[in-house]
């Protein structure tokens, strides 16, 4: 055991960390997701999203698995150090029309997996949190 705590902070710096919680005894019981409101210097708004693994085919699955792992951890309020760099790039990714992005914030989506009596699981109605905003300054946009 003092093995494994001495070796996983370099496999998490170095992106081969592994993940087994669906495996786990205590499996999670939330489901979850991140999304971003782009806010622009007209006023105008706009919704981006991460893919979602349950809303993309088969073969997109495949080759959209990094972001899934990406969202996980982009909403952890231990990783908030790379809160910033995520909202300057969805600045940049939605910065294509007329008006410059002037703002992004990052929202948590999530509803508890409710276990029943019988055995059944049903999904609790979706809570929703802004965890971080970002004002965009001109330089993030090159």
């Amino acid at each position: 055991m003092a093995y494994r705590n001495f070796i996983r902070p370099y496999f998490v710096w170095s992106g081969l960390f592994q993940s087994w919680d669906p495996f786990a005894p205590t499996p999670k019981i939330i489901n979850s997701y991140v999304e971003a409101i782009v806010i622009y210097q007209d006023g105008n708004t706009r919704n981006w999203a991460l893919p979602r693994m349950e809303q993309l085919s088969l073969t997109d699955r495949y080759f959209q698995e990094r972001y899934r792992k990406y969202a996980e951890n982009l909403k952890e309020d231990t990783n908030a150090a790379i809160w910033p760099d995520a909202a300057r790039f969805i600045a940049r990714h939605n910065s294509n029309g007329p008006s410059p992005v002037k703002m992004v914030l990052l929202v948590r989506y999530w509803s508890f997996i409710v276990p029943r009596p019988d055995g059944e699981y049903v999904p609790a109605p979706w809570d929703e949190h802004v965890f971080y905003s970002y004002t965009v300054q001109p330089e993030d946009l090159q």
